[in-house]
Formats: C-alpha cells, sequence, structure tokens
C-alpha cells in the first residue's frame, strides 16, 4: 500500500474512532443542539427577514429608475460610448441595431423623501417614507440560473449554501415547531411559462442538511406526508418514532455519523411540523379586512398573495427566514402588458405586507428585500414601437429596495448614468447586500464561516464586501 494511501486511510479511522467513541459526548451534544427550543439571537437591528425574490429580472427603468431624457433619443442605436463594449447575451448580439427603448410608464415622486415610483406600484409607493431604493446593485452573471443562483448562495456555481441556510446556522431558529427557513413560490400572470426554479437555490450545501430551505407546496398538503396514513393515529405515530429513533441513536453511537443526528432531528421536526402547518396555513380566523388588503387572490394557494399573507403568519411565529419567490419578470418582449400584470400580482400583497406587520408591531424587526436577479437593457430587443418593446438581461446596473428592521427609509442609494446603463455613484455588488443582510441580523459576515475543504468558507466569498452603511437607521 502507498504510504499517502495508509496515512488517509489511518486518518479516516482515527475520525471515525474518535466520533464513535464520543457518542455520548460530542454526539448527543450535536443532537442536543439539534433538538433545542431557540438558538439565542445576537442583539441586532432584525429579527427576521422576508425576502421577496422577484425571479426574471424586474426592468429597474420602468419601475424605479426613470430616465425621462430618453425620449430625446428614442429609437437611435445605444452609443457605443455607453456601452463600451460590455458583453450582450446570446439573444441580441446579433441584432443589427440597438434602438434605446425608453419606458412608456408614467412616474411620480411620492412621500416627503421624493422617492420615485412608476405608475404600476401605487400601493407601494405609500411607502416610499419607509423604503430605501438601492439604485446601483451590479452583478458578475448575465444569465438566470447562475445569477440566481449567485444571489442566493454567493457563487455562480451550484452546490453552496444558500443565504436562508447560513442564517440558519449562524441563529438558529426562534420556534421548535417549524423550521427555520421557509421556501414559497408563486406564478406571475405576466409571464406563466418563466424561468424555472431548482430546489438547489433553497439547499444547504455543504452546512448541515437540517438547515435547508423547507418549501410548502402550492396543491395538496403543503409539506409531503404531512397527514398521516389511514388507521395510523397520532400516538401510533409518536410510539413509531420514539422506537425509530432509539434505532437511530444506536447508530449514532455506533458511527459518529452527524447525518444521523440530522435525521433524528428531522423526524422530530417533522412530527411537530403536522400540527404547526395546519395551524399556519387556516386563515379562518384572520380578519377581513386583512384578507382584503391583500387583494382577491389572498385565498388561492400559490398566488403571491397568499404567500405574502404566509409570509407574516410565519414571521409572527418566529421563522427566522421567509422566501418568496415569484416567477414571470423575463420579459424579452411583449414587455408593458408582461409588466403590467407582475405589477397586478404584486404591488397590493406587497403592501399588505408591509402594512400587516406595522399593525402588528413587527416591521421594526424584520427585513423586507425585494429585488431580482439582474436589471434589463435600456435598447429594446425586437422591433420597437409607440407601445410595445423588450429587454435583454442587463448585470451592469439595476435596483432593489429593503424596508423594515434596521433600514432608513425615503433613501434612495447610488446613481446610475443617462440611459440607465452604467452606474455612475456608490456601486453595491450582490457580496455587499449580503453583507448588509446579516449586518442587520446582528452578525459579522466574515465571521460567520464554516470549514469547508480545508478552508474557511463564508456567504460573502473571499473578495471583500462591504455593509451598504447608508441605508442603514
Amino acid at each position: 500500500m502507498h504510504p499517502n494511501t495508509l496515512l488517509r486511510f489511518q486518518d479516516q479511522l482515527n475520525r471515525r474512532t474518535f466520533l464513535a467513541g464520543s457518542a455520548t459526548g460530542l454526539g448527543l451534544a450535536a443532537l442536543g443542539s439539534l433538538t433545542a427550543n431557540a438558538s439565542p439571537a445576537p442583539k441586532a437591528k432584525a429579527k427576521r427577514v422576508i425576502y421577496l425574490f422577484q425571479s426574471g429580472a424586474p426592468s429597474q427603468m420602468d419601475l424605479f429608475d426613470p430616465k425621462p431624457g430618453l425620449e430625446k433619443v428614442r429609437g437611435e442605436d445605444l452609443p457605443a460610448s455607453i456601452r463600451m463594449g460590455q458583453r450582450l447575451t446570446g439573444m441580441t448580439s446579433g441584432q443589427a441595431k440597438f434602438p434605446v427603448a425608453p419606458s412608456i410608464f408614467k412616474f411620480a415622486k411620492h412621500g416627503q423623501s421624493g422617492q420615485w415610483f412608476c405608475e404600476l406600484l401605487p400601493q407601494t409607493a405609500k411607502w416610499a417614507d419607509k423604503i430605501a431604493v438601492i439604485k446601483s446593485m451590479q452583478t458578475n452573471a448575465i444569465n438566470h440560473d447562475p445569477a440566481i443562483t449567485f444571489f442566493q448562495t454567493g457563487q455562480e456555481i451550484a452546490g453552496r449554501p444558500s443565504i436562508g441556510s447560513w442564517l440558519a446556522y449562524g441563529l438558529g431558529s426562534e420556534n421548535a415547531d417549524l423550521p427555520a427557513y421557509i421556501v414559497l413560490t408563486s406564478q406571475g400572470s405576466g409571464r406563466p411559462a418563466d424561468q424555472p426554479l431548482y430546489d438547489r437555490l433553497w439547499g444547504s450545501g455543504f452546512l448541515p442538511t437540517r438547515l435547508q430551505g423547507v418549501k410548502l407546496r402550492n396543491q395538496g398538503d403543503p409539506v409531503l406526508y404531512l397527514s398521516d396514513p389511514p388507521g395510523i393515529d397520532r400516538g401510533t405515530r409518536r410510539e413509531m418514532l420514539d422506537e425509530l429513533g432509539e434505532l437511530n441513536k444506536l447508530k449514532l453511537g455506533s458511527t459518529g455519523d452527524p447525518e444521523i443526528a440530522t435525521r433524528i432531528a428531522q423526524y422530530e421536526m417533522a412530527f411537530r411540523m403536522q400540527t404547526s402547518v395546519p395551524a399556519l396555513t387556516d386563515l379562518s380566523k384572520e380578519p377581513a379586512k386583512s384578507l382584503e388588503a391583500y387583494g382577491p387572490d389572498v385565498k388561492r394557494p400559490g398566488s403571491y398573495a397568499y404567500n405574502c399573507l404566509l409570509a407574516r403568519r410565519l414571521s409572527e411565529r418566529g421563522v427566522r427566514f421567509v422566501q418568496l419567490f415569484h416567477m414571470g419578470w423575463d420579459h424579452h418582449g411583449g414587455l408593458p402588458p408582461a409588466l403590467r400584470g407582475q405589477c397586478r400580482d404584486t404591488d397590493t400583497p406587497t403592501a399588505a405586507l408591509l402594512k400587516d406587520l406595522e399593525a402588528r408591531g413587527l416591521l421594526d424587526e424584520t427585513l423586507i428585500v425585494w429585488g431580482g436577479e439582474f436589471g434589463r437593457t435600456v435598447y429594446s430587443q425586437g422591433a420597437l414601437t409607440a407601445t410595445n418593446y423588450g429587454r435583454d438581461h442587463h448585470p451592469k446596473c439595476f435596483s432593489v429596495w429593503l424596508a423594515g428592521g434596521g433600514i432608513k427609509g425615503g433613501v434612495s442609494h447610488g446613481e446610475t448614468d443617462d440611459y440607465c446603463y452604467n452606474v455612475t455613484k456608490d456601486p453595491v455588488q450582490v457580496r455587499d447586500l449580503h453583507a448588509t443582510i446579516l449586518h442587520l441580523m446582528g452578525i459579522d459576515h466574515d465571521k460567520l464561516t464554516y470549514k469547508f475543504q480545508g478552508l474557511d468558507a463564508k456567504l460573502t466569498g473571499v473578495e471583500p464586501a462591504k455593509v451598504v452603511n447608508e441605508i442603514l437607521a
């Protein structure tokens, strides 16, 4: 046997022996931490996060970043001095011309702060003085899958832990009967057959699997196998889990495999969720006025309105990280009618969520994040008419907004050029947004690490990241 092979084998054997021998010490200590009622959170400006992810990439110049001067150059080719040779996707790289397409929608200033909002967001605009809009977001990725993966995990390559998993790892849960990280999905009316979503976007990567996001389904039981099989009552189920738990503890003691501890904890969580999830999704005791505020779709499972209401109910139950993915924002053609549909889906429920949280005293301790994976081009993809146009992917500048726990409302951060093509002041990278979210939750992004492949891995990666202090209260 080669000496290096022998050394590797000996190292594995030593670790197995150590873990197995310490099953009554480290092993059970780890199990105890998995089943603890709650992990104490550090002093922070926010206790939890609701991330309203708009999958497909909303057009920043049609919603938050008006450029009225573009009317003077409507239909003209985008100047080379603005584009500066920046890469394009394969969908428009072959276009002979890149005609400038001004937004056809009206903008107005709102609130004492004078924040700009499009006419398609009248309800969200009422919260202008509570919202901080970052107009200078930038990202590395130009296509959807790597761009969404980047926003969710801090890396463009799949397999890393999601931001919700990082927060669950760092802070634990406030509720023993629900996971620390829950995911909700909805399909937009603007473009129903939009980019797909993958479960790995809320996966735990190399973190323990108990930290991955739990997706609530839109049809049938919110969670698979939530209902007991016919003929099995709660007492029988409890007895089965107790016996299974004993077998798993014996295996844990002999191997020290941490995934067995995770399995024990997840079986227990699943048992508790059989009671907590039906109570969560039972809207019968919600006040009529509260339901009406979210709009007509609020009682339809799988709608954005329904998910916004569930997000509030999850947050008041102490779920650490709630993520809504709303699809339908990928508007390469027919943007005006599609954008109207997406805003009808999201504007009223988003504003209702803010109002609901504030009325219950939860907004100041709940961080709200709204945005997609990149922006859209100022030039039209395909034909440009007086009433219709499309926009390609644009990573160089776009807008996201934040509100709630620790956010200074009424702030517009960063600036873009007259073509809404390049950032001209205060650029914000994805890692900066991640660092800011962690900061508001009481976490130093440089100190939230996990040993992986010999490195102290972290959400914000190896490049310098900064907290966007200008938007903090």
